[in-house]
């Protein structure tokens, strides 16, 4: 029997399209570098598509070839995100928190033609453009009438004379769209090349209630930036539905980011820890300042959440946040910490744990976990293993072949993270491979203490690594960093956590910092803690 369907391709194209089609006057704003807003509709941004597609085939970028963006989230970046693969091109987000000379690898691995750059930005693109030879235009996101470098184009000059139409051609589901690096901790950044299908695919998925739910109605910020792993999808749900997108363009701090939810009446955002750990501070310092009564969710991922702040935007201000986990690898979503139906009514006492989880796998997604010798492990909550991934939007290899050490011969993708399974499919985090602590032979988890340590009501963040010992091999210390106007020692806050943990599992001690070292993403940095502290046992 032959198929009977429809061999209807599915493509970022349709995305944009569709935004255009059944949401023409539905608002995009973004916030712009000298904190003036902009506001645009999903109709001008496909228009303002279609001109930049006939600008850069001007420009000599056909199919396949990579277009870079270094800039902020803001409506010229989501041209970028639609226009690019829908042209049947390759978006390629350059991390602009990385090091210059990151940046030029980067650039120079993935073989980018053109460099679309934020103006505020051309100071960090000075300091690599020379480096990438395969780059043959610059296009400048100008926000003055501030002169350009010899041989730039100005990005608005470029759309200005072009139609407002443009033949989309047919593309192959299965093409490249995107190109996202690794934050590249250990080695080299490696490049996940993600296609039309895994993008739409994962989009559909992030619409459902049992993810994020993302609907019509719904006004959406993405804190999380544009330029790491896809802002986690969520400019495409919200084209996918015609949601009202908000962007914070540069500007992150916890001020602003609240305000912005206030007056734009955001009934969803996301991004990091870090970031929230920052808004929950604020709030707590004024409960009445702002009006965040619409918001519906607060997705957090990036690196495990705090219980304590969980229970901390529930408790006092009537907040949720949907934890969820996953990486550049799995485009990028993996789990979602839903309550389940059957845990519903039974009190923070059992939902607290579960929304604190990292979730079980979305649909399309299956899990496991492995021991040291690849056995897999059982659901029982208990046994600690590394989790492997597989779905249609995990990768299956790295740009150009690398990285190959973190695939299996039965398809799964390691994914370097040590994980407890529970019986009904729960993960949670332990550590990360490369940050758990081994001590005399016994696995230490610096997630759990870092949440333990953050549920003092004086400790604003934690962060646990491990440092080097003469008897033990290696011993957790702690790096904290205390809310303003707050304080406790040392003995107070292993006081604080010892009751929840065997005795060889207390850290050693307790380093008070102003700041913790973070990734270009916003993960504490715990090469940098390591490379700093770890030798503090030494000797004594």
């Amino acid at each position: 029997m032959h198929a009977t369907m429809m061999n209807f391709p599915l493509t970022i194209t349709h995305l944009l399209e569709r935004a255009a089609r059944y949401s023409p006057r539905r608002e995009i704003v973004s916030r712009r570098h000298d904190r003036s807003l902009h506001r645009t509709t999903w109709s001008e941004v496909r228009d303002r598509s279609c001109r930049l597609a006939h600008a850069l085939e001007k420009l000599g970028v056909g199919r396949g070839d990579r277009v870079a963006s270094l800039a902020w989230n803001h409506s010229r970046h989501l041209e970028l995100y639609l226009g690019v693969p829908s042209m049947g091109a390759v978006l390629h987000t350059l991390n602009l928190r990385l090091h210059p000379t990151e940046l030029a690898y980067i650039a120079r691995h993935a073989g980018d033609k053109v460099i679309v750059v934020d103006e505020t930005l051309l100071p960090l693109l000075a300091k690599f453009i020379d480096h990438v030879p395969c780059v043959e235009q610059v296009i400048v996101l100008r926000e003055t009438d501030a002169p350009l470098p010899d041989r730039y184009y100005d990005y608005e000059a470029l759309l200005a004379p072009e139609a407002p139409h443009y033949d989309w051609p047919a593309l192959d589901e299965n093409a490249a769209a995107m190109i996202c690096y690794t934050s590249g901790t250990t080695g080299n950044p490696k490049g996940v090349v993600y296609s039309h299908r895994s993008t739409v695919l994962h989009t559909l998925v992030e619409c459902m209630a049992d993810t994020f739910g993302v609907a019509e109605r719904d006004v959406v910020l993405p804190v999380v930036p544009m330029f790491h792993a896809a802002a986690w999808g969520l400019p495409f749900a919200a084209a996918a539905t015609g949601a009202k997108l908000v962007f914070p363009g540069p500007h992150l701090d916890a001020l602003s980011i609240t305000e912005l939810m206030a007056a734009e009446r955001v009934t969803l955002a996301a991004g990091v820890p870090t970031i929230w750990l920052g808004i929950l501070a604020l709030l707590d310092q004024d409960p009445k300042r702002f009006d965040l009564s619409t918001v519906r969710a607060m997705v957090i991922g990036g690196a495990a959440a705090p219980a304590a702040m969980i229970h901390g935007f529930r408790a006092r201000h009537g907040l949720d946040v949907v934890h969820a986990w996953g990486m550049t690898e799995t485009n990028p979503l993996g789990s979602v910490a839903k309550v389940k139906h059957a845990f519903e009514d039974q009190g923070d006492e059992v939902t607290l744990p579960i929304r604190a989880s990292q979730g079980y796998a979305s649909v399309f997604v299956e899990t496991r976990h492995v021991d040291d010798r690849g056995n897999v492990l059982p659901w029982d909550g208990v046994q600690m293993g590394e989790l492997e991934v597989r779905g249609p939007w995990v990768a299956s290899s790295y740009l150009a072949g690398e990285g190959t050490d973190r695939f299996t011969a039965d398809g799964w993708f390691k994914t370097g993270d040590v994980v407890t399974i529970d019986a009904e499919g729960y993960l949670r985090i332990t550590d990360r491979a490369k940050d758990v602590v081994k001590s005399g032979g016994e696995w230490i988890s610096s997630v759990a203490l870092e949440n333990a340590l953050m549920s003092h009501p004086a400790v604003l963040e934690a962060a646990v690594f491990a440092g080097r010992h003469e008897k033990w091999d290696e011993r957790p210390l702690a790096a904290v960093v205390l809310k303003p106007g707050r304080s406790a020692t040392r003995e107070e806050l292993i006081e604080h956590i010892a009751p929840s943990f065997a005795k060889f599992w207390m850290p050693d001690e307790v380093i008070f910092l102003e700041q913790i070292p973070r990734t270009s993403t916003g993960k504490f940095l715990k090469t940098k803690l390591r490379e700093l502290y770890g030798d503090l046992l030494l000797n004594r």
